[in-house]
């Protein structure tokens, strides 16, 4: 089993949230904020989810405040405000640290020295696709949309 598998996270209603199920999976993991600029991503990251669920495939969203204070609400209100808005299915953590000295361990996987795509994280939405096995494939800026072509051809290939 791959390290990425082996984290366990905390789901918004406080459930633990392994990744281990995850296995044989390709997940796209996102760092998301409720009031950010970008944050009608969500609605493509949604019908990212939807489209390709029953292929293999999910979108991990973890919350994070350390962006200009953009995600301040509490667990509840962070699902009620991605259920309500965005009709958010994929799974979503609670708030994380991404960056710092209190960076999470998925974050020092993702983005940590020697990692395949290391460097701090620049902003909320930023994205990494993680393969079957585990291993980090991809690694795609804030303003890359979900749906670009870019994120959508390497989905398809991490399927195929």
């Amino acid at each position: 089993m791959s390290v990425f598998h082996d984290l366990t996270l905390q789901a918004l209603d406080g459930q633990k949230l392994p990744l281990a199920p995850f296995k044989g999976q390709v997940v796209l993991v996102v760092n998301v904020a409720s009031k950010c600029g970008l944050t009608p991503q969500y609605k493509e990251l949604e019908s990212l989810h939807q489209q390709y669920k029953d292929k293999g495939f999910s979108v991990l969203g973890l919350p994070c405040n350390q962006f200009a204070g953009q995600e301040p609400g509490t667990d509840q209100e962070i699902q009620e405000f991605c259920s309500l808005n965005y009709g958010v299915t994929f799974p979503l953590s609670q708030k994380l640290e991404v960056n710092g000295p209190h960076r999470h361990s998925l974050y020092t996987l993702l983005a940590g020295e020697g990692a395949e795509f290391p460097g701090d994280i620049t902003w909320n939405f930023e994205k990494f696709l993680v393969g079957k096995d585990g291993r980090v494939l991809a690694r795609f800026s804030p303003r890359t949309t979900p749906d670009d072509a870019t994120v959508v051809q390497a989905i398809e290939k991490a399927l195929a």
